[in-house]
C-alpha cells in the first residue's frame, strides 16, 4: 500500500467520524446556509488574499531587506505565496513541501537555497511568535469575559510554551556547528523512521544526514549575521500578526454572514488549537482533524455559540478557503511549471501524479 493511499484512507476515516458524530448538527447547519448573506461572505476572498500575501511577505520582507529580491514585482511575489500555500495544502508534509517549492522558485531569481531556507525559518519563527502573542491575548480576554474552562487555559499555555521552546531549541542549535550537525542527524533519523513506518516498512532511508549538515552549516553564517541585526525581524513579525489576524478573520466573516457574530478571542483560541494539530497531522491541509478540533474547542470557548452555528461557520470557511487555495493556486502553480520547468528530482515532487 502506497503512502498516498494511506493518507487518503486516514483522511476519509477522519471525515467519516466527523460526519457520524455531528450528523444531527450537520443537518441543522445545512439549513442555516439559507440565511447566509452573500455580500458579507464575499469578504472571504479579499481576506484570504491578505492572509496569503502576509505569509509571503514574512519571507519576502526579510529577503528584500537583504537586497536579494529587489528586482521582483509585488505581483510575482504574491503569486509565489499563493503557489506555496497551494503546495502545502495538497501535499501532507507539515509545510516542508512549501519550503522546498518556494526555495526552488526563488532559485530561479538568483536566491541561493541556504538564504531562501533561512528566510523561511524566519517566517516560521516570527509566525510562531506572532501566533503566541495573539493566542495569549485571546486567552486573557476570554478568561476575563467568559470564565473560560481551565483546561482550555492550560492547553493554550502549553501550546505557547511549546512554540517558545521549539524556537529556543533552533536558536540554541544554530549557535554552534557541532549542534547543527547533531540536529541534522536527529532530523534524518526521525524522518527516515517515520517514513519507514508510514510506508509499511518499504522505504528504509529517504534522506541522508550529510547534505542536511552541509546545508545547515551554510545557513549558520546568515543566522549569526541576523542575530547581530535583529531589526530585520521586525517586519516579518508584523506581517505574522497580519497573517494570523487574517486567518482568524476568515472565520469571523463566515459567522457574520450567518448572522451569528462570535467572540473573536474564542475563535482565536480554537484556531490556535486547530492549526497546531493541523501542522502535525499528515492529511492535506490538516483536513478532518482541523475541523474536529476547532469545532470542539470553539464550542467550549464561546458561550454564546450553539453547535450547529459553530459547525456551519467552520465548515463554510474551510470549504471556501480550501477551494480558493486549490483552484487559484493550481493555475499559478501549473503556469510556473510550464514556464520554468519541473523542479529537479529530490527537491519537490511533481503534483500531476
Amino acid at each position: 500500500m502506497s503512502f498516498k493511499t494511506i493518507v487518503t484512507i486516514f483522511t476519509s476515516v477522519l471525515i467519516a467520524i466527523i460526519i457520524f458524530i455531528s450528523r444531527d448538527q450537520l443537518v441543522e447547519a445545512w439549513n442555516l446556509l439559507g440565511k447566509l448573506d452573500p455580500w458579507i461572505l464575499g469578504l472571504l476572498i479579499p481576506v484570504q488574499f491578505i492572509s496569503y500575501y502576509a505569509v509571503g511577505e514574512m519571507v519576502f520582507s526579510y529577503l528584500r531587506a537583504k537586497k536579494l529580491i529587489e528586482h521582483l514585482s509585488p505581483f510575482t511575489l504574491a503569486r509565489m505565496s499563493l503557489e506555496m500555500n497551494f503546495v502545502n495544502h495538497v501535499l501532507p508534509s507539515g509545510g516542508i513541501s512549501g519550503v522546498s517549492y518556494l526555495t526552488w522558485r526563488l532559485s530561479k531569481y538568483g536566491v541561493n537555497p541556504a538564504k531562501s531556507t533561512l528566510a523561511q525559518l524566519v517566517r516560521f519563527a516570527m509566525g510562531f511568535v506572532a501566533f503566541s502573542v495573539i493566542l495569549a491575548v485571546a486567552v486573557i480576554v476570554v478568561t476575563l469575559d467568559n470564565n473560560l474552562n481551565r483546561w482550555i487555559i492550560l492547553l493554550s499555555a502549553s501550546i505557547i510554551f511549546l512554540i517558545i521552546g521549539l524556537v529556543g531549541i533552533c536558536m540554541y542549535a544554530f549557535e554552534k556547528e557541532a549542534r547543527l550537525r547533531g540536529l541534522a542527524r536527529w532530523i534524518t533519523k526521525v524522518t527516515n523512521k517515520v517514513v519507514y513506518e508510514l510506508t509499511l516498512r518499504h522505504k528504509k532511508e529517504v534522506i541522508k544526514s550529510e547534505p542536511i549538515e552541509t546545508f545547515f552549516v551554510e545557513m549558520q553564517d546568515d543566522y549569526l549575521a541576523l542575530k547581530k541585526d535583529k531589526k530585520l525581524l521586525i517586519k516579518p513579525f508584523i506581517w505574522g500578526i497580519v497573517a494570523v489576524s487574517a486567518d482568524i478573520s476568515l472565520f469571523l466573516v463566515s459567522f457574520y454572514a450567518l448572522g451569528a457574530p462570535i467572540n473573536p478571542a474564542a475563535v482565536a483560541i480554537a484556531y490556535g488549537f486547530a492549526i497546531t494539530v493541523g501542522n502535525v497531522i499528515v492529511t492535506p491541509g490538516g483536513a478532518g482533524a482541523y475541523e474536529t478540533i476547532m469545532i470542539a474547542i470553539l464550542a467550549m470557548a464561546a458561550a454564546e455559540a450553539d453547535a450547529k452555528t459553530v459547525i456551519a461557520g467552520i465548515l463554510i470557511t474551510r470549504v471556501a478557503t480550501l477551494l480558493g487555495t486549490i483552484v487559484f493556486g493550481y493555475v499559478f502553480y501549473q503556469h510556473a511549471i510550464f514556464k520554468l520547468g519541473k523542479p529537479s528530482h529530490g527537491k519537490h515532487p511533481d503534483l500531476k501524479g
